[in-house]
């Protein structure tokens, strides 16, 4: 009998190890969450007299009904969420979150394709910036506000995502930062009270960047637009000219500013808050990171000086903007910087890949695994040259922990073979070299604008073909979810019990 017990008992943990309700259930309150959101559309086309309020009113009640059916159905004390469980939540949220927050791009005045509208709303929830939308100066103020809500929420939720979930599931090395997770929870004792820490800190960040940018002249609605696709690092505009149609110094200040604070670890804010403000200085990923964009900034506004025509501080205005822009995955433009030459070109490709900080709503490589393969790599050439000697690779000024090193060079050999894959796929579909190359890295970078005449910074993803849309929307996916939490779900042996 107790053999039989431990069998029935054993069955039973495996059964619950893929149990669907847990993933149904958070899917529930995400689509809730999302259904809120659409509240502020619906007032404002309301208030400007524009039809579309009917649509997102529609689009809430079914999103709304959607997610409370799957809360009520799948609600339950005692949930297990296995390993498993959470690569499929995490995924599928991204995709449902997706298709949904398209419905209103389909029903509005806008009247865009199936295609058209799942890729906008996968790159606002990925907060990756790339439209297919022609024509923002004209298009209703309900529309262009959901945009920014997608991008808003979506970088709250990679923040939440990097700092709670990748790390236990131990994608690309992001186990690293567990310990500060446990860190913090030391000092915020429950991980709801840090959960409420990085919200309030990430909506005061909001906040502070609207006023700056209504201080500095802009409208109030472009003000809350852009500061949630700034903050975000997300980079959708209202006008087709992107950040161009400001051309205001205090505002670019201020967007520089606040790029930068959505790109640095939201963990450090915390215990900045909680009175630890050396924290961020300490930092070597912060400090890396700031010292990459100003070593960018500097080398493509001497190269501007010396080799154009062009005042120094007129190169540091545009190029300090734009390529702070691109490094923090935001992909903002206020000048078409493809005109620069083949120096900022490179530099501006280089940038595109390498993305910002872990733990921020920031995208790209992450500036730590940059740091962890110098490590290594110093590491193996000290080897070289004294073969007997006992050499470990650090990170942060601590030794790093076994599995790591493995996990970060593992990371940039599928990033390289996803390029590649993606880059080729989009040449086959009759891409030309640079926007394949470039639209490749821009979605699996999660940065926005490409390169070319295209999908360049004056430029839209719409003309190309349906079939390069979901292409990039997939590799926007990946990107965004650190490409294994994705990628796991095609191996036959995930799915076996």
């Amino acid at each position: 009998m107790m053999d039989k017990n431990s069998d029935a008992t054993k069955e039973g943990k495996k059964a619950a190890d893929m149990d669907m309700r847990p993933i149904l259930y958070v899917i529930g309150i995400l689509l809730c969450t999302l259904a809120a959101g659409m509240v502020f559309p619906l007032f404002v086309d309301m208030a400007a007299g524009n039809p579309d309020w009917k649509v997102f009113f529609m689009c809430m009640i079914f999103t709304l009904f959607l997610g409370g059916a799957l809360i009520l159905t799948n609600y339950s004390n005692n949930f297990h969420i296995g390993v498993r469980q959470t690569f499929l939540m995490t995924t599928f949220s991204w995709i449902i979150l997706s298709l949904v927050g398209g419905t209103p791009f389909m029903l509005s005045t806008l009247h865009l394709s199936l295609t058209d509208a799942f890729f906008e709303a996968m790159s606002g929830i990925t907060t990756t910036g790339s439209t297919v939308i022609t024509g923002l100066d004209h298009v209703a103020p309900g529309i262009l506000l959901w945009r920014a809500i997608l991008q808003w929420l979506g970088g709250v939720g990679i923040i939440v995502t990097a700092l709670w979930v990748l790390p236990f599931l131990r994608v690309g090395g992001m186990q690293l930062f567990q310990t500060e997770s446990s860190e913090s929870e030391k000092a915020m004792p429950r991980a709801t009270q840090l959960a409420a820490g990085t919200g309030l800190i990430y909506l005061g960040l909001t906040a502070l960047c609207a006023i700056g940018y209504k201080l500095s002249g802009m409208s109030a609605f472009n003000a809350i637009t852009h500061s949630m696709t700034t903050l975000s690092t997300g980079g959708f505009s209202t006008s087709d000219s992107s950040f161009g149609q400001f051309d205001n110094i205090g505002a670019e200040i201020t967007c520089i500013v606040f790029m930068i604070a959505g790109a640095l670890p939201f963990i450090l804010y915390v215990k900045a808050i909680k009175g630890n403000w050396i924290a961020l200085y300490k930092d070597t990923q912060v400090r890396t990171f700031i010292g990459i964009a100003a070593v960018a900034v500097l080398g493509v506004v001497i190269h501007q000086t010396v080799y154009t025509d062009i005042s120094f501080w007129t190169a540091l205005r545009y190029a300090s903007f734009n390529l702070v822009s691109i490094a923090t995955g935001t992909g903002y433009a206020n000048q078409d910087y493809t005109l620069w030459g083949g120096l900022a070109v490179i530099v501006i490709f280089f940038l595109t890949a390498a993305g910002g900080c872990a733990g921020s709503a920031s995208c790209g490589i992450k500036t730590f695994r940059f740091q962890i393969l110098y490590s290594v790599t110093m590491t193996q050439l000290k080897k070289l040259l004294h073969p007997h000697g006992v050499f470990t690779p650090h990170y942060n000024h601590h030794p790093l922990p076994n599995g790591i090193a493995s996990a970060v060079m593992s990371f940039f050999f599928v990033y390289a073979l996803s390029f590649s894959v993606l880059a080729i796929g989009l040449s086959f579909v009759g891409l030309d070299y640079m926007t394949a190359m470039s639209g490749a890295v821009t979605t699996l970078s999660n940065v926005g604008p490409g390169l070319g005449d295209i999908i360049g910074p004056t430029g839209t993803f719409q003309p190309l073909p349906d079939s390069a849309k979901w292409m990039m929307s997939a590799g926007m996916l990946l990107g965004r979810l650190e490409l294994f939490t994705v990628l796991v779900l095609f191996l036959p042996a995930f799915w076996k019990k």
